[in-house]
């Protein structure tokens, strides 16, 4: 296993210094930023000047946008996973891009039977669920190999089931690559993911991987397509009269993954409309972890939170916070992510110490995720610049891997 020395974060600017560096860059002063980008020179000038580390979904891409760069270039580097030993990212990606189809030499490599598929699933997707993002890069550059040769090698009859196992393979390759930046690869890998699906023996499988794709475009910051892309899966699967529970959950699940897109264009009366009919969706499944998707009235509460807190309205989002129970059914990885999010809303209405216990929570129950998020430093950094007793900061930001 690839050691754990933590991942190498080679650019530790904040979004404002990066945005200050990119607005010198296009020749253009804060007022004409904000007057073609239509954030307010009072944000921006706060980003620039440190007051403020964190803005609003919507706002980072519009001040990218003004600048013609893509929203990542306001935010630190992704991580990269470890490759002293041939594992990590770039081994992911090396495999991915394989060109051997088309040199005419095919590696030697041995096919996954049905169990080391399964096996190798439920390892790699907990990990995925833990955050454990380091393990992952050790063990998917072989699996996607081994699963590609089975396809090669399993006879016709056998094929539906392979084809549905490799479809799983790049799903969870795919959604790990977005952690680690790799988008442009992400999206190959669910397109490839998605012609073994149609070919598979689980018909719902497709709809799930688009879900996947769905995110994907929210993280690039395409929210329209992102929305249109999870209403149009869960339009053809329409479960009203159903009694299939795997079925309602991917519906659910759709529709919730519509709403936080919804949120992060700003639509907020939509967004909640979509988290009520997925609250509906939840009546009929109750908690239910299918296709690698927890979904139930948890997650339900989760994106209305998510959606108060992209679009602003912080009170509410802890008014709705109120409504997860802290031994919440979620996986540790949305149980972090919710955390956060409260963690914000409290900075941005001044609650500086709950929003550092709420943090420093997090970090202890989650540090392998929280060492590849953005959220969770920008928000530190905001705590302490305004910090009264800097000193009490400083074991957070050795937790979240902050530089000083």
């Amino acid at each position: 296993m690839a050691k754990d020395s933590g991942p190498a974060r080679p650019d530790q600017h904040t979004i404002g210094e990066r945005l200050a560096q990119l607005r010198a860059a296009a020749g253009m002063t804060q007022t004409g930023l904000a007057a073609r980008s239509g954030v307010s020179i009072e944000i921006i000038r706060k980003l620039e000047q440190g007051q403020r580390h964190t803005t609003s979904i919507p706002n980072l891409h519009k001040l990218a946008g003004a600048l013609d760069v893509d929203a990542g270039a306001l935010l630190s580097k992704p991580a990269q996973l470890p490759a002293e030993d041939g594992s990590g990212a770039v081994a992911i990606r090396r495999t991915l891009t394989s060109v051997d189809d088309l040199v005419d030499d095919q590696p030697d490599t041995e096919p996954l039977t049905t169990d080391e598929a399964r096996a190798a699933l439920t390892y790699g997707w907990g990990s995925y669920w833990s955050g454990r993002y380091d393990q992952l890069g050790v063990m998917l550059p072989d699996a996607i190999g081994r699963a590609r040769a089975t396809l090669r090698a399993v006879a016709a009859d056998d094929r539906a089931e392979a084809a549905d196992l490799a479809a799983q393979v790049l799903q969870l390759s795919a959604c790990t690559l977005v952690h680690l930046g790799y988008l442009d690869i992400a999206h190959m890998a669910l397109r490839e993911a998605l012609d073994h699906a149609s070919a598979g023996s689980d018909p719902l499988r497709v709809h799930a991987i688009r879900g996947s794709v769905s995110w994907v475009l929210l993280v690039e910051g395409r929210f329209l397509e992102a929305g249109k892309v999870a209403a149009s899966a869960a339009g053809q699967l329409d479960p009203n009269g159903s009694s299939s529970l795997p079925e309602w959950t991917l519906y659910g699940s759709l529709l919730l993954s519509s709403a936080t897109a919804a949120g992060r264009a700003g639509d907020r009366a939509s967004a909640l409309a979509l988290v009520d009919e997925a609250g509906v969706a939840a009546e009929q499944t109750g908690y239910r972890n299918d296709y690698e998707l927890a979904f139930g009235e948890h997650q339900v509460a989760m994106q209305r939170v998510d959606v108060e807190t992209v679009t602003e309205n912080y009170a509410s989002a802890l008014t709705a916070a109120q409504k997860l129970p802290r031994n919440s059914s979620l996986p540790l990885a949305a149980r972090a992510r919710h955390m956060s999010d409260k963690a914000l809303a409290h900075v941005r209405l001044g609650h500086d110490d709950v929003a550092f216990q709420v943090l420093d929570e997090m970090a202890d129950m989650a540090p392998s995720w929280a060492a590849y998020q953005e959220q969770p430093r920008s928000i530190y950094r905001e705590l302490r610049e305004r910090a009264a007793n800097p000193p009490r900061l400083v074991e957070l930001g050795r937790k979240l891997r902050v530089s000083a």
